[in-house]
């Protein structure tokens, strides 16, 4: 690296830190989740607001890949405590609202999506059209578990029927949109990745939960990684060898980060996830996180809209909040569960947050989604995120009496209080 790169890549992590929480802690005093800050940060300190020759100057051309690169190891950390937090017993002999649910608030969002994608496909479409129908099918169904987490947390309302429902839903759903999101991956095929490579995927899912989790499991239950140090050389070693193998597949290095995570065993200690979570937290949510925001956030130019862009964020805003809310709704009707109840949970899983600013990323990286409609796609995520907040409130105070917290038992018959750990700063 030139002596100017050096200068500038400590200068903008030094901007980006201080930005980010001043951001975050403003936005968390209005009462959102602190990562709305830190995007909405990102997005101004791009050419929406100063234009593209001051964002130029202050974050130059050949000092954005070094932040990149920083801001790739902090998802992949992000996406490990996202695997670690999957609770597998919630993904099992769930209460059928849970079920259906989850998956009825994918499902119709991914058909709204695509038939969007349809309308918006002769402005915005890439050579693989079929990749980008669906992908955009893939971006309207996303909930964002870890921002809903921190709404229910906030509120007290994490040990509620209602709450637990959610989250364990949210669960559910997080793994359908992953899993749906790597299926397009392999229809869109990546730059310079052979195509027979993907045959390998099963052997590679394989290998991890049938030879890696054994293996940890057997060395946790011995004792040898009691200390942190082994223990976190053997996640991060672990971490990138498993982004490596799913980057070489032709899928994203964070579905190997996520993967990873997900198969941490459980138990005996929990030394390796323990270790994980909290030895590399606070670097990742203080440094790494903010520098992705401020990436995603240079290319966010609204400024670019025409007449016809704002109508097509329009469409975009009320396909996102229509599809996700009447279809979680419609399920928690179906159940039988009453009009304020099922606009509880149909509010909570329409919460986005930085799930689908990951998915959004992935997609303008890899060329299915150009410039614009990336910028209206990340407006939609910060809307209907910030849309949580207040429209729960505003249900709570006409229904105090039905979302009482429980002092004991289960959040609902066959419904698992969802025993996960909800970090402070949860994005």
């Amino acid at each position: 690296m030139s002596a100017h790169q050096v200068q500038f890549l400590l200068l903008d992590l030094a901007l980006i830190i201080v930005c980010a929480r001043a951001a975050g802690h403003l936005f968390q005093r209005l009462g959102q989740p602190p990562v709305l800050g830190e995007i909405t940060a990102g997005i101004l300190l791009g050419p929406t607001l100063f234009g593209q020759e001051v964002t130029d100057a202050v974050f130059p051309a050949d000092v954005r890949p070094l932040l990149a690169a920083l801001a790739n190891v902090g998802v992949a950390l992000f996406m490990l405590g996202v695997g670690i937090d999957l609770n597998r017993d919630l993904l099992r002999g769930g209460q059928h609202v849970v079920t259906t649910l989850a998956t009825t608030s994918v499902a119709v969002p991914f058909a709204a999506g695509t038939l969007v994608a349809l309308h918006l496909a002769e402005r915005h479409a890439p050579e693989q059209r079929l990749g980008f129908i669906l992908f955009m099918g893939v971006a309207m169904s996303v909930t964002a578990f870890p921002v809903l987490a921190r709404i229910l947390a906030d509120r007290g309302l994490n040990r509620t029927r209602l709450g637990g429902i959610a989250l364990c839903a949210a669960a559910v759903a997080d793994v359908l949109a992953w899993s749906m999101l790597a299926a397009v991956m392999a229809v869109v095929g990546r730059d310079g990745q052979e195509p027979w490579r993907l045959v390998l995927l099963p052997a590679y899912v394989a290998v991890m939960l049938w030879a890696v989790r054994p293996a940890l499991r057997h060395l946790e239950e011995r004792g040898r990684f009691q200390d942190r140090g082994p223990a976190l050389t053997v996640v991060l070693t672990g971490l990138l060898l498993s982004s490596v193998a799913t980057e070489w597949l032709g899928l994203h290095f964070l579905f190997g980060a996520f993967l990873f995570g997900a198969v941490l065993p459980r138990g005996t200690g929990d030394h390796l996830r323990t270790t994980a979570t909290q030895e590399t937290r606070q670097v990742t949510l203080i440094l790494l996180l903010p520098a992705y925001f401020l990436l995603a956030g240079l290319k966010v130019d609204l400024s670019a809209l025409d007449l016809g862009g704002f109508g097509e964020l329009a469409l975009v805003l009320t396909v996102a909040v229509v599809g996700k809310s009447a279809s979680a709704f419609a399920a928690a009707r179906l159940h039988g569960l009453g009009n304020h109840d099922s606009a509880v949970l149909a509010t909570l899983m329409n919460t986005r947050g930085l799930t689908e600013l990951i998915v959004l990323t992935v997609g303008v990286e890899t060329g299915i989604l150009d410039g614009s409609l990336y910028s209206m796609m990340v407006v939609m995520a910060l809307v209907t995120t910030a849309m949580a907040g207040p429209a729960l409130n505003r249900l709570l105070r006409t229904g105090l009496g039905e979302m009482r917290p429980s002092s004991a038992g289960p959040a609902a018959p066959g419904v698992p209080l969802p025993a996960r750990r909800v970090p402070e700063d949860a994005e």
